[in-house]
């Protein structure tokens, strides 16, 4: 179901959470912008790491974002926001800017590569067992690849071509729908 039909099945603050290819992600940026949120109102929070393949999306995408010229980042290559100063990099955020959080996750085989987008929290960690606080008003988890025994050696061994393939593709969505420069929605 596409995020359009989402919407208008059910409307207003019904939660809307779905897998989407790179193709569509556009489109959930499209969503954000038609509920009133403007460039100037967000703040990407990438999370990751860069000490290990799979969960290196978040800080890919927030370097990709900031190369870009897009300033309201948290999480980059150079400054990772990961588990261990994730709650301290959450006080980053000013209080008048809407988080989309975005991370990597492990899913069912014939999900990978597509990206699980909501307009509910992230629970960052939730794959490998940590409990962190949850992030962002909206979300998009990236399933770099399948779930199961052993979480943390799956990350590591995730090929990063397809990583890198992800975040440009988040990265790409937000500059196609948040253009530098243009007023809000």
């Amino acid at each position: 179901m596409s995020i359009e039909s989402r919407e208008q099945a059910g409307g207003g603050g019904e939660a809307v959470r779905h897998k989407v290819d790179s193709g569509n992600l556009a489109d959930f940026f499209r969503y954000i912008r038609r509920e009133g949120v403007g460039l100037e109102d967000l703040v990407f929070v990438c999370i990751g790491t860069d000490r290990s393949t799979g969960d290196a999306l978040g800080p890919l995408v927030g370097t990709l974002l900031r190369e870009a010229g897009y300033d309201q980042v948290i999480g980059t290559l150079e400054a990772p926001c990961d588990a261990s100063n994730l709650v301290g990099r959450l006080e980053e955020i000013p209080e008048d800017k809407i988080a989309v959080a975005i991370d990597a996750c492990l899913g069912l085989p014939s999900s990978v590569g597509l990206y699980q987008v909501s307009n509910r929290p992230l629970a960052p960690g939730k794959s490998v067992g940590r409990a962190l606080p949850p992030v962002g008003r909206y979300s998009i988890a990236a399933i770099v690849n399948a779930d199961g025994p052993r979480q943390y050696a799956i990350l590591q061994n995730t090929p990063l071509y397809r990583v890198m393939t992800m975040a440009r593709g988040i990265a790409a969505a937000v500059c196609e729908v948040y253009p530098l420069g243009k007023p809000g929605p």
